[in-house]
């Protein structure tokens, strides 16, 4: 990922991305406590919910991965510019 595009990312909160999860069709599923879970076909993505906390580096690039949206796809839902 560009650095520039990280550095519009890395300060993303739970609720942020879970928007954006959801404005990309994103369905939530059964989860319990802090751990929220999202179904998109056959994909499934587990997020820890704090509202307003932010994500570890690591752990938010492991997210992207696994949600696979790509550049284009974080500017379409306005996660950076």
């Amino acid at each position: 990922m560009k650095p520039d595009i990280w550095d519009q990312l890395k300060n993303i909160t739970a609720a942020e991305l879970i928007r954006a999860l959801e404005n990309d069709g994103w369905k939530p599923r059964v989860g319990s406590g802090s751990r929220r879970i999202y179904k998109k076909g056959l994909n499934l993505v587990s997020i820890h919910y704090h509202p307003k906390k932010s994500f570890g580096s690591d752990l938010l690039k492991d997210l992207l991965i696994d949600i696979g949206w790509n550049e284009e796809d974080l500017k379409r839902l306005k996660l950076v510019k």
